[in-house]
């Protein structure tokens, strides 16, 4: 499965996993960046507490809800600061969802949790 089918999917469940080896999936939006995936998240949520841990995820297009549309493709995962990061995140998150990731960042902003987002960069570990 290539990063294209990424590109064109509206959401994606995001697999994280705990201490336990337990796994926690989330639906994200997500952005492709050259040979990047990028998505966001508040810094302070239960995925990036476990990114931190451990970088290994699985990824798997999905609708809103989390219903998988696809099968799991394994890949890993890491919490980005660089500010060259975050830009190419933001460019290719705003690029694919327009007006709807303006209005989250709008909301971002008003509320103050902009500066409090966590960037990840996801690589398929078999693109």
């Amino acid at each position: 499965m290539s990063n294209e089918v990424f590109n064109r999917a509206r959401y994606v469940s995001l697999r994280t996993y705990r201490k336990s080896g337990v796994a926690v999936d989330t639906p994200v939006w997500c952005a492709l960046s050259e040979s990047s995936i990028w998505v966001f998240s508040e810094s302070r949520a239960g995925k990036i507490k476990r990114l931190r841990k451990n970088p290994q995820v699985q990824f798997a297009e999905c609708d809103y809800g989390g219903k998988l549309l696809g099968d799991w493709v394994d890949a890993t995962a890491e919490i980005v600061e660089a500010e060259v990061d975050v830009l190419a995140a933001l460019k290719s998150l705003r690029q694919k969802y327009g007006w709807q990731m303006l209005m989250a960042d709008w909301g971002s902003k008003l509320t103050g949790k902009f500066k409090k987002r966590a960037y990840i960069k996801v690589v398929l570990n078999h693109p």
